[in-house]
């Protein structure tokens, strides 16, 4: 601890910042952690010495001792604060009193290397090694710095003092190993890896990268006697008889490899793994008929993980399409596979992907709806099951899928908007009011804008059903807040104004933008047109009622009605009349059309 100071001494003591301008170092905030010196590629762990006044002697009188901890603690501080330029020169005031203080030659080195001065910085780092060898953090700096300037015997030598020094720490062995490798001396590399496996014992990474390493040096009986050293290590685990056959298959040795995975049958008839590596060993050889079984066991083997029956799955569809094969394979196996109970979803969920790859959405349906009943909270799932009742306006069903989607995820807006939706369709109009507004409870700033714009929009629908004309208009602005483009907003935003022959300016210019966008929406060509109609620009309305006919409006008794009236203040009365009878015919509930027709003129609602 740091002796207190009197207040005479704290005065006297105060840092100058005189001369200290010139070094222009105000951007240091992006230095000053130790591991911004060190390799990225290095497996070693960076991390920051700890303050403390170091040195091999003390040298210092008492008072300059208490000079030097009061500098460097307030060095400390301010980097600590953010203020780098005070903290550097404090530090070279630290060096000043003592220029052999490891503390500070530590720390001052990072702002060389900042100012680009890394020969300066290196010198410090090596002096800082110098003057505290015990200290193991300066070592791994001094080591990380050597690597990241691509000086590899330098690095390679320090990580042999660090490891020799510090026999307990794993890191510069580690180093070692990369550097080994990166210079290609695999001698080093094995030497190095003998010595891990002294402190580790032997396993099955360690085992391996010996086993390539052999292999790299032409010496195959060192690479096979390593692994079948590591099965003989540990003769009760399957594992590591089965990594041994899967050697010898993957390196020209088929024979022994179908012997190791006989030893291990015979030991364990039903291990998995073993029922894994025999489909590779039949594949390779040749032995289609046996490797088709062999897939079909490990497929239906509950004891074989879902990640590798997955794969399996993914490498056979990869297979079917590029050999141009149907799924007459593919889909009866993931039936069978389907027909025990399911532990996760991998495997339903891979085959709906199938499924909708294929076009067979229908067939989608149990599945998803099985993972469902596996993982309530599943999303997208259910997004798709929603998505499939959507297209077949089977809106009661969609219900059904939506209720529970607000219980157990109730931040997912998309499902408040569906089931508003199916609400809405099913009459129910108070409940999808009620459920719109449920669902804007849960809107944050990363909602989507434009779902979270047609939840008004459909809410501006809903309140003009009610007559609520006010609380419409207010709730297609709100739209219109959050996706200016809502075409479908700015139609009945337009359409609605003109019913009511208020603000049509505003009406006719929304209206435009949406035949701008859309110039072959029958929909909002009716629109425009009923707007120029109400304003009295008849011949202009004629032109765009028109062209909303031809592009579909004539299957609509509401436009074929529109279509009569512009007509017949266009001038076009007898042809006017044929539209009213066709609107009529077809079903129309317009209050004024029987009058219309019956005294062949336009009387206005």
């Amino acid at each position: 601890m740091v002796a207190l100071l009197s207040l005479s001494q704290t005065d006297r003591l105060k840092p100058v910042k005189a001369g200290f301008a010139t070094w222009h170092i105000g951007a240091l905030s992006a230095l000053l952690l130790l591991s911004s010196c060190g390799s990225s590629s290095q497996k070693t762990t960076q991390r920051v010495p700890e303050p403390s006044v170091a040195a091999v002697v003390n040298r210092l009188s008492p008072d300059q001792q208490q000079k030097y901890d009061y500098f460097f603690l307030e060095a400390t501080r301010q980097k600590s604060k953010g203020s780098f330029d005070v903290a550097f020169e404090l530090y070279q005031h630290c060096l000043d009193i003592d220029p052999n203080a490891a503390s500070s030659l530590s720390e001052i080195s990072q702002y060389y290397f900042y100012l680009k001065q890394p020969e300066k910085g290196l010198a410090c780092m090596e002096k800082a090694v110098q003057n505290a060898p015990d200290n193991y953090w300066y070592h791994q700096t001094l080591a990380s710095l050597y690597q990241q300037q691509g000086n590899t015997q330098k690095a390679i030598e320090a990580f042999e003092r660090m490891s020799n020094q510090f026999p307990e720490r794993q890191d510069p062995l580690m180093a070692l190993i990369d550097l080994y490798n990166q210079t290609k001396d695999y001698p080093k590399v094995i030497q190095t890896l003998d010595r891990f496996e002294k402190i580790n014992g032997k396993n099955e990474q360690i085992s391996m990268e010996k086993f390539r390493i052999y292999l790299l040096m032409d010496d195959h009986k060192k690479a096979f006697n390593e692994i079948e050293s590591l099965a003989n290590e540990y003769p009760n685990d399957m594992r590591y008889l089965c990594v041994l056959g899967d050697v010898y298959l993957n390196n020209g040795k088929p024979k022994e490899a179908y012997a190791t995975y006989q030893k291990v049958l015979s030991i364990e008839p039903g291990n998995p793994q073993v029922q894994v590596s025999l489909a590779g060993y039949y594949e390779q050889t040749g032995q289609t008929k046996l490797y088709e079984q062999q897939i079909d066991s490990v497929l239906l083997n509950k004891k074989v993980d879902n990640e590798i029956k997955v794969d399996i799955m993914r490498q056979m569809i990869v297979n079917s399409q590029q050999g141009g094969k149907d799924s007459t394979r593919i889909i009866p196996l993931f039936q069978r596979m389907m027909e025990g109970e399911q532990e996760d979803t991998q495997i339903p969920m891979l085959y709906v992907q199938y499924l909708l790859a294929k076009g067979m959405e229908k067939e989608s349906v149990p599945v998803l709806k099985q993972i469902i009943e596996l993982t309530p909270e599943n999303v997208p799932a259910r997004l798709q099951l929603l998505s499939y009742s959507i297209k077949k306006n089977d809106y009661e069903e969609a219900i059904k899928i939506c209720e529970p989607a607000l219980e157990v995820t109730p931040e997912a807006i998309e499902f408040y908007f569906y089931l508003g939706l199916s609400y809405y369709q099913a009459e129910r109009v108070d409940d999808a009011l009620a459920v719109f507004k449920k669902g804007l409870t849960h809107v944050t700033s990363t909602s989507d804008k434009k779902m979270v714009s047609d939840f008004y929009s459909m809410m501006g629908d809903i309140y003009h059903t009610k007559e609520q004309n006010n609380m419409a208009f207010a709730a297609y602005d709100s739209a219109l807040v959050y996706n200016p483009e809502n075409n479908g907003a700015l139609n009945n935003y337009a359409y609605f104004l003109s019913v009511e022959k208020t603000n049509l300016d505003k009406a006719e210019e929304m209206s435009y933008r949406t035949i701008k966008a859309e110039p072959n929406n029958d929909t909002f060509l009716d629109t425009y047109a009923w707007i120029l109609f109400i304003k009295g620009k008849y011949s202009e309305a004629k032109i765009y009622i028109e062209d909303a006919m031809k592009k579909g409006g004539d299957k609509s008794d509401v436009v074929t009605e529109h279509c009569g009236d512009i007509l017949y203040m266009a001038g076009s009365k007898d042809e006017a009349l044929k539209y009213w009878i066709k609107a009529s015919e077809m079903g129309s509930k317009s209050k004024t059309l029987k009058k219309k027709i019956e005294q062949k003129k336009y009387i206005a609602e």
